[in-house]
């Protein structure tokens, strides 16, 4: 991987999952040393519009961890995203099904968040879009939960 190098986190509409996941992977990656440290985190969605606003719920669940996404405003998935992304994770099979069938040539480095955790956990996040907050603090959770192995993908790229 390139040491500046960029990840694309996407969802469906980048209001809710995608962004969370975005704040939370930025935040990591700034306290990692080395390479890491330097790389670029965006998020998009496969069905997002430009320039919609986080949903509340997801705002006040990253608020609860001390990260602020307020000021955050949705894309869609580009080819200049993909082409230049060295990992993009997805929330869901879907996510990644619509990025490989929409984007040539076929992009291999497309991975769900939570593909490199232990074989028991669920793999896909689920939308928490239109629930309560509790709803989006799992999905917050979840995200939280993948982060370790998030960074051993990386680093192991990196090397």
């Amino acid at each position: 991987m390139d040491q500046s190098g960029l990840i694309v986190v996407v969802c469906t509409g980048n209001i809710c999952r995608s962004p969370m996941a975005e704040g939370l992977l930025a935040h990591a990656l700034n306290a990692e040393e080395g390479p890491l440290k330097d790389y670029k985190v965006i998020s998009a969605g496969v069905a997002a519009r430009d320039g919609d606003p986080p949903s509340a719920n997801s705002v006040t669940a990253m608020k609860k961890v001390s990260l602020d996404i307020s000021n955050h405003h949705s894309q869609p998935i580009t080819a200049e995203m993909v082409g230049e992304a060295n990992a993009i994770f997805v929330m869901t099979e879907t996510h990644r099904a619509v990025i490989q069938a929409t984007f040539e040539p076929y992009p291999k480095h497309v991975y769900l968040i939570r593909e490199f955790m232990p074989q028991e956990a669920n793999k896909q996040i689920a939308d928490p879009y239109g629930g309560p907050l509790p709803l989006y603090e799992t999905c917050r959770d979840e995200i939280v939960e993948s982060i370790p192995s998030v960074l051993k993908f990386l680093r192991e790229q990196a090397s």
